[in-house]
C-alpha cells in the first residue's frame, strides 16, 4: 500500500509517499481502508519538531520530546492523527464493527492515517458515520471535535452564559462555537476579516474582527473565554473575563490526552441530529500532501484541511 513517511524532523518536503506493507488485522482489530484524513496540528507540530507550548517551555521541552517522540526523526513514521474510511476486514473477535461498515477515528499519538490502509482495535475511538455524512466530513471531527468538546464541558457551558471564542475560525475554534451553541450559550467569535461571515454562519451570536478591533477596550465582559489558538494577549482576558470566570487555552488545559470513545459517540448523535459539521476550508489529493503541509504552515487556513485518498482527477 502506499503510505506517507516521515523521514526526518523538517519541512513539508520531509514527508515522502512510499510503498509500505499493508497491515493485518488481530484478532481484536479491524482493517480500514482509509477514504479521507487530515492536515492536524498535531501532525505538523510533529513533522516540524515544534511543541508549540511557548518559547521557554519549548526549550526545555525539546529534549523529553526527542525521547518520547524519537531522536532524529519519529519514530511512528506514518503520521496522521484522524481519519475515515471503510472497513475491509475484522479480527474473529471483533462484535462492535462488520465489514462494508463506514468508520470515523482518532489514532492519537499512534498516529497512522496517512496511508491507504491502518488496523485499530475495535474500542479504540472508532465510531460508525452518520447516514448522510461523508468521509471528508467525518474524518476531521475524531480529533479537533473532541478537543473541543472537551473545552465546553471544562467550562461547564451553561444556558445564557457569555463566551468568548478566540480564534473562532479554525479547527477547534469552528467545532467550539457550535458546541457553545448546542449548551445554549451567547457565543462571540474571533477571527479576521475574511472569516466573520464564516464564523456568523456557524451560529456565532456576534462576531470580531481582531484585525481591527482593539477588544480590550470593550465594556463587555465574559464568563467564559476560550483561546481556540494559544494566541489571545494575556491583556484581553484579564480585562474581558467576569470575576470568577473561566479562561481556557487551547495550548494549556487539554484536559487529558487520552481521547474516548464515549465522546466521539456524543458528536455522532450531534453530526445525525444536523447541530454540528466540520468546516472544510480546502482538500488536497494524497500525492499533494507535501502542499497540504505547506498550506497549513502558512498559518491562515479556516477549520479543517482534508487529504483525500483517491487519485486526483486531470
Amino acid at each position: 500500500m502506499k503510505a506517507a513517511i516521515c523521514t526526518k524532523y523538517g519541512p513539508p518536503e520531509v514527508l515522502e509517499i512510499m510503498e509500505v506493507e499493508k497491515p493485518v488485522p488481530g484478532d481484536d482489530e479491524v482493517l480500514i481502508k482509509i477514504h479521507a484524513t487530515t492536515v492536524h496540528v498535531g501532525d505538523t507540530k510533529l513533522r516540524g519538531f515544534r511543541p508549540g507550548m511557548g518559547k521557554v517551555q519549548d526549550f526545555f521541552f525539546k529534549p523529553i520530546m526527542r525521547f518520547m517522540v524519537g531522536f532524529k526523526g519519529p519514530r511512528k513514521k506514518i503520521l496522521g492523527m484522524e481519519l475515515a474510511g471503510e472497513i475491509e476486514a475484522a479480527g474473529k473477535n471483533v462484535q462492535r464493527f462488520t465489514p462494508g461498515d463506514k468508520v470515523f477515528a482518532a489514532t492519537e499519538m499512534n498516529f497512522g492515517a496517512y496511508a491507504e490502509y491502518i488496523c485499530l482495535d475495535e474500542h479504540r475511538v472508532l465510531e460508525k458515520i452518520p447516514t448522510g455524512i461523508s468521509y471528508e466530513e467525518a474524518a476531521p471531527i475524531s480529533n479537533g471535535g473532541i478537543t473541543a468538546l472537551r473545552f465546553m464541558r471544562k467550562a461547564n457551558i451553561q444556558k445564557d452564559q457569555k463566551i468568548l471564542i478566540y480564534g473562532a475560525s479554525g479547527s477547534v475554534g469552528t467545532f467550539a462555537v457550535q458546541l457553545a451553541k448546542f449548551f445554549e450559550a451567547e457565543v462571540s467569535g474571533v477571527c479576521s476579516t475574511a472569516n466573520l461571515d464564516l464564523v456568523r454562519s456557524i451560529g456565532a451570536d456576534r462576531v470580531f474582527d481582531y484585525t481591527q478591533d482593539d477588544m480590550t477596550g470593550h465594556a463587555e465582559t465574559y464568563d467564559v473565554i476560550f483561546d481556540a489558538v494559544g494566541k489571545a494577549s494575556p491583556t484581553l482576558y484579564r480585562k474581558l473575563l467576569k470575576p470568577g470566570g473561566i479562561y481556557l487555552n487551547v495550548l494549556k488545559s487539554s484536559g487529558g490526552l487520552k481521547l474516548k470513545t464515549e465522546e466521539l459517540s456524543f458528536l455522532q448523535s450531534l453530526m445525525e441530529q444536523g447541530k454540528f459539521k466540520a468546516v472544510i476550508d480546502t482538500r488536497f489529493p494524497f500525492e499533494k500532501i507535501v502542499e497540504a503541509h505547506r498550506y497549513v504552515d502558512g498559518g491562515h487556513k479556516k477549520g479543517n484541511v482534508i487529504i483525500t485518498m483517491e487519485p486526483e482527477v486531470e
